[in-house]
């Protein structure tokens, strides 16, 4: 194990925050997108995005077994990794009426994009609180460092 180690995760920790971030971003701006993509032939509304995190290499056992030493100390936490960003396909479309807009269907309804403002705002400010508490633990894992540095003078 580095002593850069809890440098590593953290840093891999604000990449991944950052990344939902902007997902969350790209939603909010589309927001109201009504040709997101062409499907056979047709346009479809923008889907909203989200983001899947996993533990970067080693399941939870490893991690449980190293932490009361059944397995080598070296093999505990090495930080989160970005699994994949998906498509909402489970929340439908919202039906707005507008007959007058150029997407509109014979009955004056128009799909809206499935991405509802309130939960992202919601998503954001989870992800900005952990990149603030990560950035937290980043700051004290460097002050430990200098600690560590000025000892040895």
């Amino acid at each position: 194990m580095s002593i850069f180690h809890s440098l590593n995760t953290s840093a891999s920790a604000l990449t991944a925050q950052r990344l939902r971030m902007d997902v969350i971003s790209s939603n909010m701006a589309n927001i109201e997108t009504t040709r997101g993509k062409m499907v056979d032939g047709e346009w479809q509304p923008y889907r909203r995005k989200t983001v899947t995190f996993q533990p970067r290499e080693g399941q939870f056992s490893s991690m449980l077994h190293a932490a009361v030493g059944k397995q080598s100390k070296g093999s505990a936490g090495y930080g989160v990794t970005i699994s994949s960003v998906k498509e909402d396909t489970e929340t439908p479309f919202q039906l707005v009426y507008n007959p007058s807009h150029p997407d509109a269907n014979q009955d004056g309804y128009v799909q809206m994009p499935n991405v509802d403002p309130l939960r992202e705002m919601i998503d954001l400010m989870s992800a900005t609180r952990s990149y603030e508490a990560n950035v937290t633990v980043l700051n004290a894992n460097k002050a430990m460092l200098m600690k560590a540095l000025d000892i040895g003078k």
